[in-house]
């Protein structure tokens, strides 16, 4: 479908623009494109992924970059300040401003000032509704632009926003909003107990299985007692604490000494130097690789010619928790067996003993166990792979998810919008 630019356009608002790790907003963007809806993307970060996923090559969406740094542009953001003088809403967003500072006072509640300001100014009139991925840094800067310009917003909340951000900012940012949506059952009961009734709902990312070749006919029946041909495990993701790797390591190492295997891990990530420290002190160094940041199309083969697909997600002790990884549908779709952990969204999507196997959020014991167990069982973990991946096509695709988003949006930017 063509967009309608007599619509007008609706601006995306993102913490960083592109990202590896968010593939699920390439998604949702190229699907709300080919929905009709016409795009600009303003993101509050400038990319540090070396590569780009082929989705993002794919969105015709102009992007826009915020200064990151209020410092490095003074000259815009000065012009923005100005800008704002003139506004009639700016009264309005100095007062939530003040409040907020008052409960927040960090120089990064007044980068979000400056920030939004600097969007309210360039956005054009084009531009009639504001829809925002992840209710903290990006909801604020969000928030506060709606409030100087008069525009409509809505929000897609995740993970980390949802559980690190204090109560009353998300209940107030959701009252502030037109509507919003969020990714698990989870995060959904919990910002639904805080909103108005029908303000929230529930909206799956699922999959877009036309991105994906169809999955391996049959693997090779490997058990662990092949030197030669060892037991392929895989994870994927960022080296960051909720994702659960120093328990991986550590199970890895308990792994019955007559059993062969080696494991891949794909992704960057601020814990990444350590993982691998770690790795080399356990003695594992010669039986996990450390990939790296990979493209689409390398991860796609390394989930073809593994054996079992593993991520260990639990709480970091700042509260950020996973929501319902994506990895672990991309991992389906290639009828991967897939072993993780009973925690935040992954349940709502592998259910224990029937599409994977789960074990407790930092339990490294039953972590080692469960991996054993399906290291040398190739026909069981056939059949969860199978299960999984008939899960993914019935319930997990994502064109619903998409076309709830995009009717929201097309109704958004029918109604009538006041832009100075």
């Amino acid at each position: 479908m063509t967009a309608d630019p007599q619509r007008g356009r609706v601006a995306i608002v993102l913490k960083g623009y592109p990202r590896l790790s968010e593939t699920f907003v390439a998604q949702e963007l190229e699907g709300l494109e080919a929905r009709g809806l016409s795009l600009e993307i303003w993101s509050l970060r400038r990319p540090t992924d070396r590569i780009e996923h082929p989705l993002h090559g794919r969105i015709r969406a102009r992007r826009h970059y915020l200064p990151e740094y209020l410092y490095r542009e003074p000259g815009r953001v000065a012009r923005a300040a100005v800008s704002a003088l003139r506004r009639p809403g700016l009264v309005a967003l100095l007062r939530v401003f003040a409040r907020d500072l008052v409960r927040d006072p960090s120089p990064g509640r007044l980068r979000r000032l400056g920030q939004a300001f600097v969007l309210a100014r360039e956005l054009g009139p084009a531009a009639r509704h504001i829809h925002v991925h992840f209710l903290h840094t990006p909801g604020s800067v969000a928030r506060y632009a709606a409030l100087l310009t008069g525009r409509s917003w809505s929000f897609s909340a995740h993970a980390k926003d949802i559980w690190t951000l204090p109560d009353w900012e998300k209940r107030e940012k959701i009252a502030a909003s037109d509507w919003g949506v969020t990714c698990t059952a989870q995060g959904y009961a919990h910002l639904e107990a805080l909103a108005e009734r029908g303000k929230v709902r529930l909206v799956y990312h699922g999959l877009d299985l036309s991105r994906f070749p169809p999955p391996p006919q049959a693997r090779a029946p490997r058990d662990g007692r092949d030197p030669a041909d060892p037991v392929r495990i895989v994870t994927v993701g960022r080296a960051v604490a909720k994702k659960g790797f120093d328990d991986l390591l550590w199970a890895l190492e308990a792994l019955p000494k007559g059993l062969d295997w080696r494991c891949t891990h794909v992704g960057g990530g601020e814990l990444l130097r350590s993982l691998k420290e770690q790795a080399e002190a356990r003695g594992l160094a010669d039986r996990v690789t450390f990939r790296g940041p990979l493209g689409q199309d390398e991860v796609v083969a390394l989930l073809r010619e593994s054996d079992l697909f593993v991520l260990p997600s639990k709480e970091a002790r700042s509260g950020d928790r996973d929501g319902l990884p994506n990895v672990l549908m991309e991992a389906a779709s290639q009828r991967l067996a897939i072993l993780a952990t009973d925690f935040a969204g992954i349940p709502e999507f592998i259910r224990p003993e029937r599409e994977g196997v789960l074990v407790p959020p930092g339990d490294r014991a039953a972590l080692a166990r469960a991996m054993a167990a399906l290291a040398a069982d190739p026909a069981r973990r056939a059949a969860l792979g199978a299960a999984a991946h008939a899960r993914l096509v019935e319930s997990f695709s994502a064109g619903a998810g998409l076309d709830e988003l995009a009717t929201r949006l097309h109704a958004s930017l029918g109604a009538e919008a006041v832009i100075p």
